[in-house]
């Protein structure tokens, strides 16, 4: 029977069954790219971020800058920017519900601008993440908060030196600080901060401004500057989208070879990995090649934040688990709601039970192709990593959210060997 439902969103159609054989070019990192984007608006001079990944949350980005005056002009990866003069200090509603880390253009315009007024982000399909964190190192570095309509408006006429400690490790709320406190002459002092390579990605732009930051263990130490250089920067390789590569050559029985990655970046996917079973090479600092050896052995499996293993690979492995020979243990610690695609995988044959933040996953003989729906980034990957290995046909509705994190997916899968196609909306 012909579902009801109008779907406006893309859907992939997939065959499984073919192994992935080849090379894949990672993109840049999404997670880097969008704060960096946003650091533009710390100096009136030009600037130059080069292997942007071609994304939704990429042109949200910048269509966020552009709102707020900046030029901006992305073209082959590359993206120059210029903040020389601003017309607005407000990231409206509809933006921020767009792309939560639109909340990241709160440090700089404090920094910049000593203005900002910017949407509540509220919470979002994988959990609530509030900016508490956020908004207490602002208002230790002296700015006024008020929040009318739904939105924070901040101000500070000049920001003091700040010495806070964050009560969890949190990767925005690390970033926003920086920015932040970069428009302030004197020492500051972060401890608890987040080290995931996006952030430091980040701190190395920084430094490239003019600012003075030293970090030892998860602490700290920052000197800004009122007036800050442009800067030329390439985005670091996207770990995520390697890591799912990763899983996806290892789980169809394939042979992958993955270029233009940080290899230092992917220690706690190569290991467990190689401890599923799969055979992983790395070949020079930029290349790895993942190959199966014929068993995939379950996984004890706990997120955690950098260098732990990371929540954004929980979905993929969970896929790799359903298939493994024994029964596998998922244990959830960075978002409340990171088990949506499990209902989904239940669809096509899995065996998972969820309890409060801790999956059971029983390896079952096969996957078998079914209609499922996306409900946030990472749940997509997990679905067409479902559908590669599933026996028959998936289609994978909703794939816009995919599309926030993943440049030409179908394409690069395409190249590998898949049989995977994009189709259009519904009634298009």
């Amino acid at each position: 029977m012909k579902s009801t439902r109008l779907y406006t969103s893309e859907s992939f159609f997939i065959e499984g069954g073919n192994p992935l054989r080849g090379k894949v070019q990672v993109s840049g990192s999404k997670n880097a790219s969008l704060p960096i984007l946003v650091a533009s608006l710390l100096t009136k001079e030009e600037n130059l971020v080069e292997n942007v990944p071609d994304l939704l949350d990429t042109h949200t980005a910048l269509e966020l800058l552009g709102s707020l005056g900046v030029q901006v002009e992305f073209q082959d990866h590359r993206v120059r920017l210029q903040a020389r003069e601003l017309s607005s200090y407000r990231a409206p509603d509809a933006m921020v519900r767009r792309m939560r880390a639109s909340v990241l253009v709160m440090g700089p315009l404090l920094a910049r601008f000593g203005r900002a007024v910017v949407s509540m982000p509220g919470g979002c399909s994988i959990g609530v993440r509030s900016i508490d964190q956020h908004l207490r190192v602002f208002e230790k570095g002296g700015a006024s908060i008020r929040i009318k309509h739904g939105y924070m408006d901040m101000e500070v006429k000049r920001i003091k030196p700040v010495e806070y400690t964050f009560e969890v490790i949190t990767v925005t709320g690390t970033e926003n600080a920086l920015m932040f406190l970069s428009g302030c002459e004197k020492r500051s002092i972060l401890r608890n901060i987040a080290l995931e390579p996006e952030v430091l990605d980040l701190v190395e732009v920084l430094r490239k401004m003019g600012v003075e930051i030293h970090i030892e263990d998860r602490t700290a130490v920052v000197r800004g500057s009122r007036e800050l250089r442009g800067f030329h920067h390439r985005v670091i390789p996207d770990r995520i989208e390697a890591g799912t590569f990763m899983v996806a050559g290892f789980i169809t029985g394939g042979d992958v070879e993955l270029q233009g990655v940080r290899v230092e970046h992917l220690g706690a996917v190569m290991d467990k990995l190689r401890e599923a079973g799969a055979q992983v090479d790395v070949l020079s600092l930029d290349r790895l090649r993942v190959r199966s050896k014929g068993e995939i052995w379950p996984l004890s499996i706990s997120t955690a934040e950098y260098p732990g293993f990371p929540t954004d690979m929980q979905a993929q492995f969970t896929v790799l688990c359903c298939l493994a020979r024994g029964q596998s243990e998922i244990k959830e610690n960075i978002f409340e709601n990171r088990f949506q695609h499990v209902a989904e995988l239940q669809r096509m044959g899995a065996d998972i039970h969820v309890r409060d933040r801790l999956a059971i996953v029983r390896g079952v003989e096969k996957l078998y192709g079914a209609e499922v729906y996306s409900t946030d980034l990472r749940a997509s990957a997990s679905l067409v990593l479902a559908g590669l290995v599933a026996e028959g046909t998936t289609v994978v509705r909703d794939i816009h959210h995919l599309d926030r994190g993943y440049e030409r997916l179908e394409e690069k899968l395409r190249a590998l060997g898949a049989t995977i196609e994009r189709l259009p909306p519904e009634g298009s």
